[in-house]
């Protein structure tokens, strides 16, 4: 299982959304990915604020669909 990956459900760990599930949109560099989340915004986070789970959601759809997704979680 890799931890970091497209669909991988994560759990930030720092910032004013920490303690929020978000899940990778894009993997950006070594350091950085793009997360979307219910009470997350769409925005670039670096991979050491993340804490990964061993779920996974699709995220080929819309924004919507994804934060659906993880309400479902």
């Amino acid at each position: 299982m890799a931890a970091i990956e497209v669909g991988r459900v994560c759990v930030k760990t720092a910032g004013r959304e920490a303690g929020e599930k978000c899940a990778i949109v894009e993997i950006i560099d070594e350091n950085f990915v793009e997360v979307i989340g219910e009470s997350v915004k769409n925005r670039r986070c670096n991979i050491a604020h993340l804490e990964p789970t061993a779920d996974s959601v699709d995220v080929s759809g819309d924004a919507d669909s994804i934060k659906a997704a993880l309400a479902d979680l």
